[in-house]
């Protein structure tokens, strides 16, 4: 962008140029070049509003994490609608489809990045974090309805299924899991408690 012309939003034009370069190459292409280059605008910007790159990359991460809020609400809301593995396997793919799984090795393999998330998000991984509490949220409320046993422990399930979830589709560079085989993951894991 030439210099003299206003940017609306900066921030979220960064953090959405930065998701971009993120799910198209990764997380080793993520510099702030990259960055502006595909905002279109100077270096300079990110680095007016930012006090350095990991401050930048850390504010992103925790912006992406606050955004699961909607995912999370939907997921709540399909509670008795439905059936449990539909409403979990949909979960899991939209959460492992999105960035999250770009965000896991980013905050992984950057110590500083990794040090100032724990200054505002001092356990678990953001995004994953929320993720978990959200299919936590979602097993409670089917458990409230009866709809699993009232004796699962959806503190334990939702990790375990979130967790098998990420081996699933941990190779960016795979074809997207068949949804039968994501179905029966979630079936695995929560088919002990359905009612």
């Amino acid at each position: 962008m030439p210099t003299g012309v206003a940017m609306r939003d900066v921030r979220a034009q960064l953090f959405d140029a930065a998701e971009r370069v993120l799910l198209r190459a990764g997380p080793s292409a993520l510099t702030s070049r990259a960055v502006t280059d595909e905002a279109g605008c100077a270096k300079g910007v990110l680095h007016r509003h930012f006090d350095d790159f990991d401050a930048f990359l850390a504010d992103f991460v925790l912006d992406r994490a606050r955004r699961m809020g909607v995912q999370a609400a939907a997921l709540r809301d399909s509670a008795g609608t439905g059936t449990v593995v539909g409403n979990l396997a949909g979960a899991m793919t939209a959460v492992f489809e999105s960035v999250a799984m770009a965000i896991l090795p980013l905050i992984t393999f950057r110590d500083e990045l990794r040090a100032r998330l724990r200054e505002t998000w001092p356990t678990g991984l953001p995004v994953i974090a929320e993720a978990v509490e959200m299919v936590a949220a979602y097993l409670a409320a089917e458990r409230d309805l009866g709809r699993i046993a009232p004796h699962a422990e959806v503190e334990v399930l939702a990790p375990t299924l979130l967790g098998a979830g990420h081996l699933q589709f941990a190779d960016r560079a795979a074809p997207t899991p068949d949804p039968d085989a994501v179905r029966k993951t979630v079936l695995t894991v929560v088919g002990g408690v359905l009612r």
